[in-house]
């Protein structure tokens, strides 16, 4: 296929959205399309003799078709332009937007879900990815829609009621091995959640801060394990849960503990003073941020234990004795030794690095704190303040005073420390 490398990266950009696309014939079974998981639920099982062709009826090119069914599930399909037999791209499930739990208890009471069952169904539900109609995934779809399709334009229908309606007659009545079948769905409910939380922690570690947008898809209410019956408590245990394990990621990215144990204090304090469940998705971003920036900060992993103990020496107390004789003889290695290898590994000397290091401390200091200028030289190590003030303004184009004046004209706050 001419756009094959396209709708490669088309498929990739959803699933890293967690939501299913599929390439299929219309000869395949309708199985492979629909989500049948779900169905267990409800002792149902979908008609092998159904395939796809039959299901979505004749496609016309250069139309995209989609697709709301009885439970709320939607899906988008069109036929691609090629004569290859796997020629239908269908997409989903996901939902339009995040369903509540009395929506659920009310979808459940109308297909037929007994009380007992109504926790898996919720349990499946969290699982499902909700994407609105101003999602960016189908702003990249259209846009792929125009190539392929060569044209400007293209139509987009929505399929009637009637045809949503066919998923339901293409099932049968099937014997419901009750409790089997329910494990079945809690498990891939579960397997669901934790390749997000893994995915999370993955791109924590790599410091992959740009991989937010893609992840806030999943930040939602809904994505809270109803453990206790208070959904803010519920909210604050995932939060707790996701403060311990976006930690570990920090720490198996190279970050010094001394760092995270702030950062994770710091954000321990916000999880308990939340006021409501519907903040979390804010606070998990949050705290998705703040673990990404400090392993882009401070990870020491790509270098020799030398320079990384040199480095946590200089960031620890930037107004100690760093000089390269004293940060040497720590590790009981030669200063022309260690000189060398930090150079080589962060093309840096040691004294550009403290200075890099003591201006970025002065500018967190400037913004956060009232401190005279001339104490704020003093923590950084530099005991004269007229001698700072120029080497300040050498590096950042402003004087200390100036730097802190432009801040406070633009607003900017303590909240704000963590990015330093």
């Amino acid at each position: 296929m001419f756009y094959e490398k396209e709708l490669q990266f088309l498929c990739d950009t959803f699933k890293k959205c967690r939501v299913e696309t599929k390439l299929v014939s219309s000869e395949d079974s309708v199985g492979s399309v629909i989500s049948t998981d779900i169905y267990a639920i409800f002792g149902r099982a979908v008609d092998g003799a159904q395939n796809v062709g039959r299901f979505l009826g004749e496609l016309e090119r250069g139309t995209v078709y989609k697709m709301k069914n009885p439970f709320e599930f939607c899906y988008t399909y069109l036929k691609l332009p090629t004569a290859a037999s796997t020629n239908i791209l269908f997409i989903g499930p996901y939902l339009s937007e995040p369903i509540k739990k009395d929506a659920l208890l009310e979808l459940g009471e109308r297909i037929g879900v007994s009380p007992k069952e109504q926790r898996y169904l919720e349990e499946y539900y969290m699982s499902i990815p909700v994407l609105t109609d101003g999602s960016p995934l189908f702003i990249i779809l259209g846009i792929f829609c125009e190539r392929i399709f060569d044209a400007p334009s293209f139509s987009v229908v929505d399929v009637t009621e009637e045809r949503a309606e066919v998923i339901l007659s293409a099932e049968r009545e099937a014997s419901h091995r009750e409790h089997f079948e329910d494990a079945i769905v809690n498990v891939k409910a579960m397997e669901k959640r934790y390749a997000f939380e893994n995915e999370m922690i993955d791109a924590v570690r790599l410091g992959q801060i740009h991989k937010e947008s893609l992840l806030n898809s999943a930040f939602s209410e809904e994505l809270f394990e109803k453990r206790v019956s208070d959904p803010l408590r519920n909210a604050k245990n995932y939060a707790i849960i996701m403060n311990t394990l976006l930690r570990k990621a920090a720490e198996e990215g190279g970050v010094h503990p001394i760092y995270i144990d702030k950062l994770s204090s710091d954000l321990a304090l916000k999880i308990e003073q939340m006021a409501s469940a519907s903040s979390a998705g804010e606070l998990m971003s949050d705290m998705f941020r703040s673990y990404c920036r400090l392993v882009r900060k401070h990870s020491v992993s790509r270098y020799s234990p030398a320079v990384q103990k040199a480095i946590l020496l200089i960031d620890l107390d930037l107004a100690a004795d760093l000089s390269l004789s004293s940060l040497a003889s720590e590790q009981n290695i030669s200063a022309g030794y260690l000189s060398a290898i930090f150079k080589k590994e962060t093309g840096k000397t040691v004294s550009e690095y403290i200075r890099e290091r003591r201006i970025e401390y002065a500018e967190q200091l400037l913004a956060t704190t009232h401190l005279q200028v001339q104490t704020v030289a003093l923590h950084c190590g530099i005991m004269d303040s007229q001698y700072f003030s120029k080497l300040f303004k050498r590096h950042t184009g402003k004087t200390p005073k100036e730097y802190r004046d432009q801040l406070r004209a633009r607003g900017i706050s303590k909240e704000n420390d963590e990015k330093f």
